[in-house]
């Protein structure tokens, strides 16, 4: 009989199996593991949020991190905190709407550590407004940042991947890329786009060994999303909506991207992992 028990095959998404009273620390706590140690990987709005879970995360887990945001304070405080635990990370202050910053942070990353084997394309920009009051430029920022600066820096990193016999590329989507919402459609939208060049990058890219996958949270708690769980009664009619009964934390989203870019997820590409409670099971 093939047994079902994840967690002696899976090290990364185990967390998910840990009691809520350990949740939010299970994830630096997973085992480790040597195919992702020593690895270099560079994480995008890598100052606070999801982006910094994950950065330390990657660093709990071996890997060299290259944090970039546009906010020099962050990014110090965020390497000095993996330096403090024994982690190595290089922060690089970077506005991702600049295509000649976008390539100076690659070209810093290589000239760093000499190779690019990981990329988590989490920086994202959005902000409450009803599509009939939302402006080009407004549209134009979110884009901007949201899918174009996503293909421009996984373009440069892919032809990096490419000569080194592989990579991983993972994109931090939302549920919203699947599900309509009110007073972030173009976050959303821009979302939706994203997720359907993550599977275009996966089918141009597997012959280069690039693995490309997207994960989707569902409402976290994090400044990024403060409008909304800041309002009571908007977090309460949200939370009705999600079987767990709550928002994630940060920490909650990091599992999965473990396990995507290590080699448990080898034959895996293409493909969204939606870390949300249960809210599009739900819908």
């Amino acid at each position: 009989m093939v047994s079902l028990d994840p967690l002696p095959h899976n090290r990364y998404l185990s967390a998910a199996f840990l009691n809520e009273s350990n949740c939010l620390k299970g994830v630096y706590q997973m085992t480790k593991s040597d195919d992702l140690d020593g690895k270099v990987g560079v994480v995008t709005g890598g100052g606070k949020g999801i982006g910094k879970a994950i950065a330390k995360g990657l660093a709990e887990n071996g890997v060299k991190v290259v944090v970039c945001s546009r906010t020099k304070a962050e990014l110090d405080q965020v390497a000095r905190e993996i330096k403090e635990n024994d982690g190595e990370a290089t922060p690089v202050v970077t506005d991702l709407t600049d295509s000649d910053q976008i390539n100076g942070l690659v070209d810093a990353t290589v000239e760093a550590y000499g190779r690019i084997d990981i990329l988590v394309n989490n920086a994202a920009r959005s902000f409450l407004r009803p599509l009939i009051d939302l402006r080009e430029d407004g549209w134009d920022k979110i884009f901007n940042t949201n899918c174009k600066a996503v293909f421009l820096l996984s373009r440069a990193v892919a032809k990096i991947m490419g000569k080194q016999g592989g990579g991983r590329i993972v994109n931090i989507t939302t549920i919203g890329a699947v599900r309509g919402g009110a007073g972030m459609g173009v976050y959303h939208a821009s979302k939706a786009a994203l997720s359907m060049l993550t599977k275009c990058m996966a089918v141009e890219w597997a012959p280069l060994q690039i693995n490309v996958n997207a994960v989707g949270p569902g409402l976290t708690k994090t400044a990024f999303s403060q409008p909304i769980w800041d309002n009571p009664d908007m977090e309460r009619m949200i939370t009705a909506r999600i079987p767990k009964g709550r928002l994630a934390e940060p920490e909650e989203i990091v599992g999965a991207v473990l396990f995507l870019c290590s080699n448990q997820s080898s034959f895996i590409t293409g493909e969204s992992i939606y870390v949300d409670g249960g809210s599009l099971a739900h819908s």
